[in-house]
């Protein structure tokens, strides 16, 4: 991570800012997409605080507290539910599992394929979008150069930090600031993320 903070703080001077001005740790992953893409489902819309209770009730209902997909499967709505799952995130979660298994993704090799590429295959799951597989990017599979432009952090944080506004112009100016950022748009988008927060607090 090294190199690509260094890169950053020369990309350009905003960047070089907020690069000195936050701290970031290596990220750490499991490297599980199948798990985390279920945690990312159960978070949509919700508080980091009430996503993580739901999501360690949703694990209680399994052995050894693992959702294998066949496991998943089994289970009736109503007893998601009953975890605090609503309708549909329970139908999206049973998709991943379902999708899992036709796809025989248990032993995948996810370095075969782009970020591109796993984009496009992964968002075919019912419930799971591109800025959901962006997140699985960035944080699961850790790939360096993830620009997830429709995420609503990334855009508050350079609306705030260059002076951008909220019209139909935003995502295009976005990329083009971005681009100095390349290959290590990951890192910066961390580095937004953890700067809007500084900034709120």
């Amino acid at each position: 991570m090294r190199e690509a903070l260094i890169h950053l703080a020369h990309s350009e001077a905003k960047m070089a800012n907020i690069i000195a001005s936050v701290s970031l740790s290596e990220p750490q992953s499991s490297g599980d997409v199948y798990y985390d893409l279920l945690n990312s489902i159960v978070s949509q819309q919700l508080s980091t605080q009430v996503a993580v209770v739901i999501f360690n009730r949703f694990l209680k209902l399994f052995p050894g507290e693992y959702p294998h997909p066949r496991q998943l499967l089994a289970l009736e709505t109503e007893e998601l539910r009953a975890v605090g799952l609503s309708r549909g995130k329970a139908q999206y979660m049973q998709n991943v599992a379902e999708f899992w298994l036709a796809e025989n993704l248990e032993t995948k090799n996810w370095d075969e394929m782009d970020d591109d590429a796993i984009v496009d295959y992964l968002s075919q799951i019912k419930g799971v979008g591109r800025w959901t597989v962006e997140m699985i990017l960035i944080f699961t599979l850790q790939r360096p150069d993830v620009f997830p432009v429709d995420d609503l952090g990334v855009q508050q944080a350079m609306m705030l930090a260059y002076g951008l506004e909220k019209d139909r112009n935003l995502r295009k100016r976005m990329i083009e600031i971005a681009e100095s950022w390349r290959p290590y748009r990951s890192t910066a988008s961390r580095a937004l993320w953890r700067w809007k927060h500084q900034v709120k607090k």
